[in-house]
């Protein structure tokens, strides 16, 4: 029986994007990992140097929380099997926030199934469709989502601008208002390396009686006293309401959460769809994220280590000729404009040993492709001598620098 001319070519929309995709250089390939990450990994079948996973710390493959998580199999099993709000919250679960707490200086803390899982708890929960929400125009992917799932009216500012900021509140929120305002931004960006100048933003807000959230999955663990992050690097505890986090890149395993006043956390457990309709972090993982927290408090070594290591090879790619934007963290973009020298400049590094995944649109904007190197304190100096070898070799081949 022959199949309708509809049926035959409904998807051909998914061919043509593709196609478009290739060639314009943006189709995102992706690699398969074969050994727990590390400063070396096996990549498709090639030992190379990692530079591009979200591994700060060398908490991934750290011994204690690898014998936390086993412990905690043995103790609760692999699994939750509910949502925390039925029977899935265990004290593994308690344990953890009640750590997050402490080492964010806060007064609670709510841990959800990831960082991207926490926004869309966290928005959706403060404001409405009555309300309105200030989002710095490179925000996450994540707070994009949330602010459109809130329904609220949606006000771009300028990145990194308070003035800005400032503008559109006296536009969308006059004095007087019956609306909610909520102003968003990242504390670090994850393309560029930059930090928000939070500080200037927070007093922005306050002085329009705006609640004030900060994003900082590429701060934990990185910024502040020991890694605690963007509000503790400039000492703005009680003034920041609502901070979010990640557990899957300096703390090196899964998940997410949110750190701040204990009426906005009470407020999300009624509130947070993530955590009303979405199982908890299983047993293991949760274990894992409390043994990272033990670590940070006990020494900075780790944080120290991955600043050193960040000086060191910034300093090393800019004296070839590089160009790393606007970082000033961890995160090294090495710009290179069009996607298809990217593309092309990843694919040659891979071939000469070294693992950095090219970025394009959409992740960046159009004609602001890179390679975005990510720096990690289980590096040594001889590991990123032989990056910085191998990214002028390419670069010098390709006549970018």
């Amino acid at each position: 029986m022959s199949q309708p001319t509809s049926s035959i070519n409904k998807l051909q929309f998914i061919l043509d994007e593709r196609g478009r995709l290739e060639r314009e250089g943006l189709l995102i390939r992706v690699r398969t990992i074969e050994s727990p990450q590390g400063a070396w990994i096996s990549v498709d079948g090639k030992r190379v140097l990692n530079l591009c996973s979200n591994n700060y710390l060398g908490f991934a493959n750290h011994v204690q929380l690898k014998e936390a998580a086993r412990k905690a199999i043995d103790e609760f099993g692999v699994g939750p099997a509910a949502v925390r709000t039925i029977a899935g919250n265990m004290v593994l679960h308690n344990q953890l926030e009640e750590k997050l707490a402490r080492f964010k200086r806060v007064e609670a803390a709510i841990a959800y199934q990831s960082g991207f899982n926490a926004n869309l708890a966290v928005i959706p929960a403060l404001v409405g469709r009555d309300d309105v929400v200030f989002s710095d125009e490179l925000n996450h992917a994540s707070i994009i989502d949330g602010c459109r799932l809130s329904g609220a009216t949606s006000v771009r500012f300028q990145h990194c601008s308070p003035s800005s900021l400032e503008e559109k509140l006296k536009e969308h929120f006059p004095a007087g208002s019956t609306r909610r305002a909520l102003v968003v931004t990242d504390g670090v960006f994850s393309m560029d390396g930059d930090i928000a100048p939070l500080p200037e933003l927070t007093e922005v807000a306050e002085r329009f009686n705006a609640l004030i959230m900060v994003d900082d999955a590429h701060g934990e663990g990185v910024l502040g006293d020991g890694g605690r992050g963007v509000v503790d690097h400039f000492h703005l505890h009680g003034r920041v309401d609502v901070e979010v986090g990640t557990l899957s890149k300096a703390f090196g395993v899964v998940g997410g959460f949110v750190a701040g006043r204990r009426i906005i956390v009470d407020h999300l457990r009624q509130k947070g769809r993530p955590f009303l309709f979405s199982s908890a972090l299983t047993p293991p993982d949760t274990a894992a994220c409390s043994a990272a927290v033990d670590i940070l408090e006990l020494s900075d070594d780790p944080v120290r280590k991955l600043w050193s290591n960040t000086r060191y090879f910034k300093e090393k790619v800019a004296a070839a000729g590089f160009n790393t934007g606007a970082s000033e963290t961890p995160i090294t973009p090495v710009m290179l404009g069009d996607a298809k020298v990217a593309q092309e400049f990843s694919r040659r590094l891979f071939e000469e040993g070294v693992f950095a995944m090219a970025i394009g649109y959409p992740t960046v904007p159009l004609e602001k492709a890179r390679i975005r190197v990510m720096i990690s304190a289980t590096h040594s100096e001889t590991d990123l001598d032989f990056g910085v070898d191998k990214f002028v070799r390419v670069g010098k081949a390709l006549r970018v620098i």
